[in-house]
């Protein structure tokens, strides 16, 4: 009696658990797990990653990319200022207390591509998708390096270390080796052919960057190791050929440019960072040095030389001509007539959003591209190179290009409600070309005529690569050879109470790393790097500009 019973036991646990796994199995296969590596096609991972260039949203966090961190640091270089003041970041101000602040890079880099780009390197790789492993490659290259010119001092070598609980910090010097390594496997895998590799099923995931052009992703992987060499001009390891080699290889016309694209259909996540639908400029002004810059008012850098471009790039006011204001000073000084006019086109008091982009230009239109590299930054950076090389014949050719490659960008892609008369045409163009305060003889051509007419290019959009100029030239204390005076001429660090008062009496040179993570659980490595308590850790110069 006692061994049936037991046998009757034994038989149906058995039963249950055949049950159970039944039931299990088809649990899972209605409910994946969403934290298992459930492997799903590659050209549904690509999309998400490319969003994160700019700004993507998620469940978990949102706008993780360079569009929250460029409107701060858009303060960093006046760009813009706010409309009012006391303004933390117009007076160079790093996040502060629990604020996340300047911590969108962060989480774009380990958060919103992290574990997603390793999944789609890994998976393209098993399928035989080359070109996806090569671009997720590039995209690795250029997350890194954009990490390290915001941060310096970052996670490297365990980033993906999910056995850890607490992540140590490597050197940027690490990092920039590590950009071009990754650079280096990018091509690897984007010159392969055969097997997988298939330019119309690459556009399905790249449908808003390249659509698919294998061509142009290893283009803008040599824009990235361009930039790479190019930063770290203050070195003595710096090679001048390195920059003019991977420039030549980058994008050299506007076809090539790499921008981000908006399909446009009248919600926020699908239209640009700047327009009215994602409502995030209404605060902010064009600030004084732009507009002296642009309108011959710059003592120094194109003195009375107006600038057909600003029409394109700034916004009027009541008067009828342009100003702009200083960063913390709001309208100050600024008679309401004269009060710049917002970038969609309303009052300089209005912040909201207008009900219609009929007074928006420029990257503040829904479906404006969004350039991320373009070829005018590729010549700018060789004509510094070549400048560097007393090649003066070569450096104002490579100018010179910029220069028209920039008026040719604008015309062609963002020539939308200009206001009547101020339309350029090719006559426009090339009567400014023809100044002799814009494109000198080639013997007095100064790294200050380089780099503010690359400040001016790069309006709008290229905050990150200009903030890493001015901190590779240390804001007003790099004098120009030839001139004697500051490269970036008349540019004014905020001084006295318009500077932050933690920042003791110094320019901000790096973002802390983002508190909703490390200042949570990696207190050590933050103490041991200096960014805790570390109220001027934003004031410590990164190892890129050091000389």
């Amino acid at each position: 009696m006692k061994h049936t019973f037991f046998k009757s036991v034994l038989a149906l646990a058995a039963i249950c658990s055949i049950a159970m796994v039944s039931c299990k199995k088809k649990l899972d296969e209605a409910y994946p797990n969403p934290n298992a590596s459930t492997k799903v096609p590659v050209e549904t991972l690509l999309p998400s990653l490319i969003g994160n260039f700019l700004g993507s949203s998620s469940a978990a966090g949102s706008s993780y990319g360079l569009g929250g961190d460029g409107l701060l640091v858009s303060r960093y270089i006046q760009y813009y200022a706010t409309s009012s003041t006391l303004n933390a970041f117009d007076q160079m101000s790093g996040a502060t207390g629990a604020s996340d602040n300047m911590g969108s890079i962060w989480a774009m880099h380990y958060y919103g591509q992290g574990q997603n780009l390793n999944r789609m390197v890994e998976w393209a790789a098993d399928d035989k998708k080359w070109d996806y492993v090569g671009v997720g490659y590039a995209i690795r290259a250029w997350s890194w390096f954009m990490l390290t010119n915001e941060y310096g001092d970052v996670i490297l070598k365990n980033a993906f270390n999910t056995s850890l609980q607490s992540f140590p910090y490597d050197t940027q010097q690490d990092v920039y080796d590590t950009v071009r390594a990754t650079c280096f496997k990018a091509l690897d895998y984007l010159n392969r052919t055969g097997d997988g590799v298939n330019q119309a099923n690459l556009a399905i995931g790249d449908a808003y960057f390249y659509k698919g052009d294998v061509t142009k992703w290893k283009k803008f992987v040599y824009g990235v190791l361009a930039r790479s060499y190019a930063y770290l001009h203050n070195k003595t390891s710096y090679s001048a050929d390195s920059v003019i080699k991977y420039t030549n290889l980058a994008m050299t016309s506007n076809d090539d440019n790499a921008t981000c694209k908006f399909a446009n259909t009248g919600i926020s996540g699908t239209s640009s960072y700047l327009g009215i639908l994602r409502s995030n400029m209404g605060a902010l002004r064009q600030t004084e040095y732009i507009v002296n810059l642009m309108t011959g008012k710059n003592s120094v850098a194109f003195t009375g030389v107006e600038d057909p471009r600003a029409w394109y790039l700034l916004r009027e006011n009541p008067n009828g001509t342009l100003k702009g204001i200083k960063p913390n000073k709001g309208a100050s000084g600024l008679s309401t007539a004269d009060q710049p006019n917002n970038f969609w086109g309303g009052s300089f008091a209005t912040t909201a959003t207008p009900a219609n982009e009929n007074n928006c230009r420029y990257l503040f239109l829904n479906d404006a591209e969004f350039p991320i590299m373009t070829a005018a930054e590729m010549q700018f950076l060789k004509a510094e190179a070549l400048l560097r090389k007393n090649d003066r014949a070569g450096a104002l050719a490579a100018y010179s290009n910029a220069i028209s490659l920039n008026f040719d960008m604008l015309t062609t892609k963002y020539a939308r409600n200009i206001p009547p008369g101020k339309e350029i045409t090719p006559s426009v163009k090339a009567a400014y070309l023809a100044q002799a305060a814009i494109v000198p003889a080639a013997a007095n051509l100064t790294y200050t005529h380089i780099m503010l007419q690359k400040y001016i290019a790069l309006h709008g959009y290229g905050f990150h690569e200009t903030w890493t100029d001015i901190r590779r030239y240390h804001y007003d204390k790099d004098l120009d050879p030839v001139t004697g005076k500051p490269v970036y001429a008349d540019f004014v660090v905020p001084f006295g109470s318009d500077l932050y008062i933690d920042n003791g009496g110094k320019p901000v040179y790096r973002a802390r790393p983002r508190y909703n993570s490390e200042y949570l659980y990696n207190i050590p490595e933050l103490t041991r790097i200096g960014a805790y308590p570390g109220a001027d850790y934003h004031t410590k110069e990164c190892w890129f500009s050091q000389k």
